[in-house]
């Protein structure tokens, strides 16, 4: 699994070094191979290419023409690239989906059990202060014994 929290930097040519415990884990389980995309541009998802090829394979089973698969695709393929880890554990980010989400610098790389999420750390920040963690969630997250 994916967790945890580490800070990285975008380089001058648009690549991200995976943090070394998230590459060992991905390239262990996974391989070099991952899937760089996003739904709504904020902020940056890395998937194992195995993780990737797992949801559209459920996706698959959904009609062609189905509103909510046509609008998941549309955003995930028009910010996403296949690509693969070079050497150094490096990934390029799309020059389209770096601009969109603002990530430059230092960014913070977060783990998500089954994929990766990159964000500009101020924007991260921000976004936590904006989103508290409520008594609703707390109640949601102890229905299933956590």
């Amino acid at each position: 699994m994916l967790r945890g929290n580490y800070t990285a930097r975008i380089d001058s040519k648009g690549r991200l070094k995976i943090p070394t415990p998230f590459r060992r884990l991905i390239e262990e389980q996974h391989g070099l191979g991952v899937y760089v995309t996003s739904l709504t541009g904020e902020n940056v998802r890395i998937y194992p290419l195995p993780e990737w090829e797992a949801i559209e394979q459920r996706l698959a089973l959904l009609p062609s023409m189905d509103p909510a698969r046509r609008k998941f695709l549309d955003r995930t393929n028009y910010f996403g690239q296949q690509s693969e880890m070079d050497a150094q554990g490096r990934v390029l980010i799309h020059p389209l989906l770096r601009r969109s989400s603002g990530i430059v610098g230092e960014v913070a790389v977060l783990g998500y059990l089954t994929y990766l999420e990159v964000w500009e750390l101020e924007k991260f920040s921000e976004r936590l202060l904006a989103d508290p963690y409520t008594e609703e969630d707390e109640a949601a997250i102890a229905r299933l014994g956590i």
